[in-house]
């Protein structure tokens, strides 16, 4: 679980002469996706309604300061559901769990709330439906990975692990004519494609997902930086070093086109040396991180002669999820069905 933050203790930044005009480029879409904020919601509604403490397997979200707020408000952050005690309630995270962690949580007597995003949940059931069709899944994902290891615990017997695409030139599969890829949601977009090429190559009867895998927001976040990285001499990318597609928004703004990108977890984590010589700043942040960080960079930059910010917006977002089943029963017995959207949207 995360170590408390130690505020850093330094001078704000300096307004640095440059030549040209300083100005801030800041994405559009960023920031939490509907699947984040309903994670959140969750656990917060769970701590209105039953008290704390409330337990949550794993951080609900990959983002510190949520989970550091969250458990300020009596959350209780474990690794297994064995640390949570009998007949507690405990919320599964964002990421997913697999069949093993309910079955283990039920044998227990806890009181779960699922608060898997749905489209993982997605992913979930295309595993489960073609290791019903005895096909070898090759899932494109980070090997450890909390929402790696749930998909994969759906048909553990299935599932091959692809990390990279220099691995899809590795990987061995039983039956050629019976495999299909699936992938992680928040990967690299780019990354992804190429490993399918590539895994195509070697399997030309590999079969596609019935949707697309990656997330909506993963991919709208990768789509504004792609855009604002074309412009900027530096790009400051706020999330946490766990998030998935927090670091993969570094590695897309250096792919396309930004001189300088960094990943910082708050506005006083901004190196006065990265300014220098810098005429345009590009800001974003990653689907876990609430927009107050994003507000916070942009007033560092501020400090330093950046007041000139510009939207770059490439999407409108506007899905909505429901509250997990176990929540939208309210205290006076009510149903709450209410939709979720993304709380930080632009």
């Amino acid at each position: 679980m995360p170590v408390p933050r130690v505020p850093r203790r330094r001078e704000r930044l300096k307004d640095i002469p440059v030549q040209g005009h300083k100005r801030v480029l800041l994405a559009s879409p960023r920031g939490y996706c509907a699947g984040v904020d309903r994670a959140v919601i969750a656990v917060e509604k769970a701590l209105e309604r039953f008290g704390a403490p409330v337990y949550v397997r794993k951080q609900i979200v990959h983002n510190i300061h949520v989970v550091t707020e969250l458990e300020s408000k009596g959350a209780v952050f474990v690794d297994e559901v064995d640390e949570v005690p009998e007949g507690a309630h405990v919320v599964f995270s964002a990421h997913g769990v697999s069949p093993a962690v309910v079955t283990a949580a039920s044998d227990r007597g806890l009181l779960a709330i699922d608060a898997t995003c749905p489209l993982v949940t997605k992913v979930h059931r295309e595993a489960v439906r073609f290791a019903r069709d005895d096909f070898e899944i090759l899932l494109i994902g980070h090997e450890g990975h909390e929402e790696v290891e749930g998909t994969a615990g759906e048909a553990p017997d299935h599932v091959t692990i692809v990390n990279s695409p220099d691995e899809a030139d590795r990987v061995e599969v039983k039956d050629p004519s019976k495999v299909v890829w699936l992938s992680q949601t928040t990967l690299s977009v780019d990354e992804t494609m190429e490993t399918v090429r590539r895994l195509r190559v070697r399997f030309p009867e590999l079969h596609d997902p019935p949707s697309d895998d990656i997330c909506y927001a993963t991919q709208n976040r990768q789509v504004a930086i792609k855009k604002v990285a074309t412009g900027a001499d530096l790009v400051i990318v706020v999330g946490s070093a766990n998030s998935s597609n927090s670091v993969r928004l570094v590695e897309v703004a250096l792919e396309h086109g930004a001189k300088a990108a960094y990943r910082v977890d708050y506005a006083d984590e901004v190196e006065q040396s990265w300014l220098d010589g810098v005429e345009t700043v590009g800001v974003t942040s990653g689907a876990s991180v609430p927009d107050v960080l994003v507000q916070q960079v942009l007033q560092e930059l501020a400090g330093a002669g950046y007041r000139d910010v510009e939207e770059v917006r490439t999407a409108e977002e506007d899905l909505m999820f429901s509250l997990p089943k176990e929540l939208r029963q309210d205290a006076a017995g009510k149903r709450d069905d209410r939709a979720l959207g993304g709380r930080a949207r632009a």
